[in-house]
């Protein structure tokens, strides 16, 4: 009888851990523990955005960094410390913008302040990202909540996780197709570019290198990259010089940025790469000529970016700030 008894609570422990280490993530995970969440999500970006116009594209690629390379769960919100150089430090994040963290700290703080300690940073920037790409533009998508907020932030785990703007379009599918992505997602989430903007060290290698006259497959329209010399010169002592990435709608979240790489208008080598490489260009086409097939293939691609490798239960923590693991 007492090894039955044993066997029991054992078996009971045990599917009690199961369970809190498998919660799923769903739409109303905070209906009861903070009924104000989406309403302080709302509020915060809106006025972060109209006073910052920048929010928008940044926060969008601050959600990409923090996703691709070791899952949703707001590493890349983390600062590092004396003992650790966390993942915001790694070269290719130093130039993620302050306005996008700074949204998130926002919210985080008027969260803490209505439900302490029930709200993670990971579910914060997820919604922040929809409802700011929404703001500007871009389609509605659902994001599903209960995201646990991730115990480690190691810069060294960034190279080659994260495409570069050099990097060539087959390094960039890989990095995409070997997390799950297909090449139409990935084009889809390319379409992003179509706000925000690059600084100029990014793509001034490119700028004096070019084709004369059209097609522009693989350069620069001439008079674009002239201009783009002109709007660059001085970079090297002012790195803050940027170009919009969409030239023709920079606010405005569309699929302008689709029509204009066959014109030689792309800013980035990545940009160009989309068009120029046969695998990606059926994709670019097809988003250039149908802004709603662009909207909907985009939806369903962040709510796949907002879910890649959550973390839930038992296998994070609720931050109690979102620069600082508890």
């Amino acid at each position: 009888m007492e090894i039955l008894k044993v066997c029991f609570i054992l078996l009971s422990t045990a599917s009690f851990l199961w369970l809190s280490e498998s919660v799923t993530l769903t739409s109303d995970y905070y209906q009861k523990s903070c009924p104000e969440f989406r309403q302080i999500i709302q509020q915060t970006v809106t006025n972060k955005q109209i006073t910052s116009p920048s929010t928008a594209a940044g926060t969008l690629r601050l959600l990409l960094h923090d996703c691709l390379p070791n899952g949703c769960d707001g590493s890349v919100l983390v600062s590092s410390t004396p003992f650790n150089k966390a993942e915001r430090d790694a070269d290719i994040n130093l130039s993620l913008p302050g306005d996008a963290f700074d949204v998130v700290v926002r919210a985080k703080t008027a969260l803490e302040l209505a439900c302490p300690d029930t709200v993670s940073c990971a579910d914060i920037l997820a919604v922040a990202t929809r409802d700011l790409v929404t703001m500007v533009g871009g389609p509605y998508y659902n994001v599903l909540l209960g995201r646990r907020d991730g115990r480690v932030s190691e810069a060294s785990t960034i190279p080659n996780a994260l495409p570069l703007a050099t990097s060539p379009m087959s390094e960039i599918i890989d990095i995409f197709t070997s997390r799950g992505f297909t090449l139409q997602e990935m084009v889809a989430l390319s379409g992003a570019h179509t706000i925000g903007f690059s600084h100029c060290k990014e793509f001034s290698a490119q700028i004096y290198n070019y084709s004369k006259s059209p097609p522009y497959d693989s350069q620069y329209n001439p008079r674009f990259a002239q201009g783009l010399q002109k709007a660059c010169s001085g970079f090297e002592n002012n790195p803050t010089l940027s170009v919009f990435n969409d030239i023709m709608t920079p606010n405005k979240f569309d699929n302008s940025y689709f029509q204009i790489l066959p014109k030689g208008l792309g800013i980035l080598k990545s940009d160009h790469g989309l068009y120029n490489d046969w695998r990606t260009r059926p994709f670019v086409e097809a988003y250039a000529a149908d802004e709603n097939k662009f909207f909907s293939d985009f939806a369903r691609a962040m709510e796949k970016l907002s879910n890649y490798e959550v973390i839930t239960g038992n296998q994070g923590e609720i931050r109690h700030r979102c620069d600082a693991i508890n």
